[in-house]
């Protein structure tokens, strides 16, 4: 309870303001909420799915292009191994022992094939016994070395790049051939690794990605941009499957993302590796990422844009929208006081109504008495005072059934209509206040004003309204002019100007509303609209004009005759 009427008390201090900022807050959270979310999560399941696709459709040209790449590595070694092999075949060990011959043949090699450094023939005991070649190697003995072992047992070996003797990278080929006699020998080329080189770059890489070879153990057979040279160590963790072909995604030095395809090389113990940036294997996800974002960041601006916009004038609607309710209350309240008042008028002139039957009856038999009296020394005063009496009377009755005019609703009387009569009248209910206030009234009316069919009593409502309005607007000593005249399109025309305050022009189109008043409490807001009603149901126009400070012209205009089949509420 305690609770309760302190949150109660706390928002009473905060102020209606406050809870249009909170309207206005929630509508923004929950508009932002349903719009923002669905769009957040559409961009990254968007930008998950399409970074998966994607990758799998870059990744596989990648390995496509490490695949081929190997084979075109295997497709020259073999060429080459092929072409020793053929040379063991085409000669015999007596030909090829002679230095003259393997020289021609080495000649022969260098001329067709790129890469032969020299060439040479070995016995089945190890021993070097003709070499043709730049270096002094003839009668060396290769029983124990590597290839000389692999080649007797597999009949052909392709080497790791290595320096040896000759301190320049290079590789060994070697062929077994067996005669028909049961002999055996090795006919052994050393190749120049630069044709590695010439055959990477003829390719066709782009310069960002990094392309080279390594050996089982992960040594560099030739040299990479990027990571090492030649006979260096790899860094990085690259599979050792020389029949299949592998990518594998990776983080190198200062977080470099980057992709590794490789493939082995089935003729050899090499595996071709090409690296390249994730930025370079995946720039048009990159494009697209941005893109994404771009048209997220845009969308997200237009959305808070077009809330905050909604927002504002929705709590603008609902602000003006109170704000109406709290007047149709307020307007309800008068409707109310007044329907009250009008009541209570209603049961005042019916009381009055009954005496005043009472006085007009006795001042009738005073004055038929006085006039029967032939010895009355006062006789003709007499006679004034009761017949002052009876117009007395007639006069309060009247008032009491113009009181009664505001209870319910009555005919329009249509009748024969003195407008200049009517406004002598209706001045002479504000004469004293005009004497009191020393009010110039000027009276311009036309003797010569023609007589119009209408209603007396509505006719003289709406000019007192009219009147008392501008004794309302102008100061003490002010002038109010009256005009009448003859209308050029049948009729009359009336037209009431002061020199008061004036109306602003912000406000005139509004004097006319039920309930807008400027006069705060002294004024109910109802005068000037009965009387645009009285006007517009007798046929007539209304019209006004007013300059703030200088003062104001109503100017009424009547028919010559008005419908008698209406009803005014008076």
């Amino acid at each position: 309870m305690y609770k309760n009427f302190m949150n109660l008390l706390d928002n009473t201090r905060k102020g209606p303001s406050h809870h249009y900022f909170v309207l206005k807050r929630n509508i923004i959270l929950i508009m932002l909420s349903i719009t923002i979310i669905p769009l957040a999560t559409m961009i990254v399941i968007s930008h998950f799915q399409y970074r998966t696709h994607l990758k799998s459709q870059t990744t596989a040209p990648l390995l496509s292009m490490a695949h081929k790449a190997a084979h075109s590595f295997e497709l020259f070694m073999e060429q080459r191994l092929s072409t020793i092999r053929f040379i063991s075949t085409a000669y015999s060990f007596e030909e090829l022992s002679k230095e003259q011959r393997i020289r021609e043949i080495l000649i022969f090699l260098k001329k067709e094939f790129s890469g032969f450094v020299d060439l040479g023939l070995i016995n089945s005991k190890g021993d070097l016994i003709s070499y043709a070649g730049p270096y002094s190697l003839l009668g060396k003995n290769y029983s124990s070395q590597t290839f000389f072992q692999e080649t007797q047992i597999k009949n052909k070996y392709i080497s790791n790049v290595f320096l040896g003797y000759r301190k320049f990278p290079h590789i060994v080929m070697a062929v077994q051939r067996f005669t028909d006699d049961g002999q055996t020998w090795i006919l052994r080329a050393t190749l120049d690794t630069e044709f590695f080189d010439v055959l990477i770059s003829s390719m066709g890489f782009d310069t960002q990605s990094d392309v080279f070879l390594i050996n089982g153990d992960g040594i560099f057979q030739t040299d990479s941009l990027r990571y090492g040279r030649t006979l260096e160590k790899c860094p990085l963790k690259i599979p050792h499957d020389k029949f299949k072909s592998n990518i594998i995604e990776s983080v190198y030095e200062n977080n470099r993302d980057i992709i590794i395809a490789s493939a082995g090389v089935s003729v050899a113990d090499y595996i071709l590796v090409i690296v390249q940036p994730q930025s370079v294997a995946l720039q048009s996800w990159h494009a697209l990422k941005t893109e994404l974002l771009f048209v997220f960041a845009v969308s997200l601006v237009i959305i808070v844009f077009a809330i905050l916009w909604m927002t504002k004038m929705l709590v603008k609607r609902v602000r003006e929208s109170d704000r109406k309710r709290k007047n149709a209350l307020i307007e309800l309240q008068h409707t109310q006081k007044l329907s009250s008042i009008g009541r209570l008028a209603a049961g005042i002139a019916h009381e009055i109504n009954n005496p005043l039957a009472i006085i007009n009856e006795k001042a009738g038999l005073m004055k038929d008495l006085v006039e029967l009296s032939t010895d009355l020394s006062n006789k003709q005063k007499f006679e004034k005072l009761t017949e002052s009496i009876v117009k007395s009377v007639g006069r309060c009755k009247k008032i009491t059934h113009r009181l009664l005019g505001f209870s319910k609703r009555i005919d329009i009387k249509i009748e024969t209509i003195n407008i200049n009569e009517i406004i002598h009248e209706v001045l002479g209910f504000l004469e004293r206040d005009a004497i009191y206030r020393r009010i110039d009234l000027r009276l311009h009316l036309l003797d010569s004003l023609e007589s119009i069919l209408s209603d007396y009593g509505l006719i003289q409502q709406a000019l007192l309204n009219l009147l008392t309005n501008a004794f309302a607007a102008v100061e003490d000593g002010g002038i109010i002019t009256i005009v009448s005249e003859n209308n050029e399109d049948a009729g009359v025309l009336i037209r009431i100007s002061d020199n008061g305050c004036g109306i602003p022009e912000n406000i005139i189109k509004s004097i006319f509303d039920p309930f807008f008043s400027t006069k705060k409490e002294r004024g109910t807001g109802l005068g000037l609209s009965i009387t645009y009603g009285i006007v517009r149901k007798l046929g007539g126009q209304i019209i006004v004009e007013s300059v703030e400070g200088e003062g104001t012209v109503f100017t009424v205009t009547l028919p010559a005759k008005s419908d008698s089949n209406m009803e005014v509420n008076a």
